[in-house]
């Protein structure tokens, strides 16, 4: 295959396939599950095997200066957490510099695919292309999806030996959430979403998937969606389909750059507490009592969680639980981490919030300047999907913990182009004015 088509069949192929929740676990080295080892062998291959230049530093501005912060931000971390914390019977011990060391290794993998897609998947054919991979990813997907909507999620049991969650939990109106391989509904929700989003896209391009219009196939993928039976996935995939049947690429470009700006001053407006939590609770009461009541009691742990972390508001409480919130008598685990962003600031505080969440950003925030360099109508409906695609990505980080591997392979492809753009704009003006 060409490398940024390999490259992204490996990342998503190891996320759909690969066992959930299994570690291999070596001395320094943090825990390597399906996605750290996905990303390094594909990293070693296009490196050291193909040869291709693979920037570990690329020359990005505040990109830059952001992956620095998001690798490096452990040692103060750690440097600011070396006391133990004791509640109760429950001792947690100080962090160390192994436990840095360990941070760093961590952070520097997970950014792996960002790097890749920066260097490999920059421009408008392989832009196309990741597209093209999760349309027909999420085709065959949808097989053993079914399979498990029918026969409960038992896949991975069959086939690894352990089911990877609380089964309950893939429960739903009487009926069953899809597991596969991936580990949780709501992931696999998610996955059909995009899959749903890349299908439209196409749709709008004209294209036929495995001889049948992108248009069929579309209608398939969201009765799918459907009987995922998630709530937030199916909001996501009404709100970017519409969009993107419906409007231009900049109105979508211009929508994607709100909804991070929001992510962004989400945990700002809750720390001054302007954020409409009654209203929201409401609106969600109207639609169900059992979801009112599961996100305040979302709404609450957060609050409990934002009140610990401002006491290290800057580098956070570093690794190891001690993050969370325990009984001062009991030592009892009150709190429930749900979010990305809440468990990122609980762990690194502040500085790592922003270096991890602004560096997904930055991309979609720079894509509206970008767009008009982009003159291909084609391209720019690609460019357009994959901005939405990669925001709703990140919205998605409030409610869920899982940032996939895919979500920065998309931050990393969406910088890459942007860069690309900028570069190519810049040897037009040193032209123009050598003309001149």
């Amino acid at each position: 295959m060409p490398i940024g088509r390999a490259t992204l069949c490996s990342i998503l192929g190891a996320y759909l396939l690969l066992p959930a929740k299994t570690v291999v676990d070596l001395p320094v080295f943090p825990p390597l599950d399906k996605v750290t080892i996905s990303n390094v062998s594909s990293f070693l291959v296009c490196r050291f095997i193909l040869g291709k230049r693979i920037a570990l530093l690329p020359n990005l501005g505040l990109g830059k200066i952001l992956i620095l912060i998001y690798i490096a931000s452990p040692f103060m971390t750690a440097f600011l957490n070396s006391d133990p914390i004791i509640a109760g019977p429950r001792f947690i011990k100080g962090m160390e510099y192994y436990d840095a060391l360990s941070a760093i290794i961590r952070q520097g993998l997970f950014i792996l695919p960002f790097l890749l897609g920066f260097s490999l998947i920059r421009d408008g054919k392989t832009h196309e292309e990741l597209l093209w991979i999760l349309a027909i990813a999420g085709l065959y997907y949808s097989i053993p999806m079914l399979f498990e909507v029918r026969m409960s999620p038992q896949l991975h049991t069959w086939i690894y030996g352990f089911f990877p969650h609380d089964f309950g939990q893939q429960m739903r109106a009487g009926g069953f959430r899809p597991v596969v391989f991936i580990g949780h509904g709501l992931l696999v929700s998610f996955f059909a979403m995009s899959s749903l989003v890349a299908t439209t896209t196409l749709w709008r391009l004209g294209k036929t998937i495995k001889g049948y219009s992108a248009g069929a196939i579309s209608g398939y993928l969201g009765i799918v969606l459907i009987l995922c039976k998630s709530y937030a996935p199916l909001i996501y995939a009404m709100l970017l389909v519409s969009l993107i049947k419906l409007s231009k690429p900049k109105m979508q470009l211009r929508v994607a750059r709100v909804l991070v700006l929001l992510v962004i001053f989400y945990p700002m407006l809750r720390a001054a507490d302007w954020f409409p939590i009654n209203q929201i609770t409401n609106m969600a009461a109207e639609i169900s009592e059992a979801r009112a009541q599961s996100l305040q009691f979302r709404l609450d742990n957060e609050e409990m969680l934002l009140a610990h972390v401002r006491n290290k508001a800057l580098f956070g409480w570093g690794s190891w639980g001690r993050n969370r919130v325990y009984d001062k008598q009991t030592g009892r685990d009150l709190s429930v981490t749900d979010g990305r962003w809440i468990i990122v600031m609980g762990e690194y505080g502040w500085v790592g919030f922003l270096a991890e969440f602004l560096l997904l950003a930055l991309p979609v925030i720079r894509s509206v300047k970008a767009l008009q360099y982009i003159k291909e109508k084609r391209e720019q409906i690609v460019f357009g999907a994959i901005t939405l695609l990669l925001a709703v990505s990140i919205v998605d980080l409030l409610p869920n913990a899982s940032v996939s591997p895919w979500t920065w392979l998309m931050a990393g492809a969406l910088y890459g182009r942007i860069d690309q753009i900028k570069v190519a704009a810049r040897s037009l003006q040193q032209t123009k004015k050598s003309w001149q």
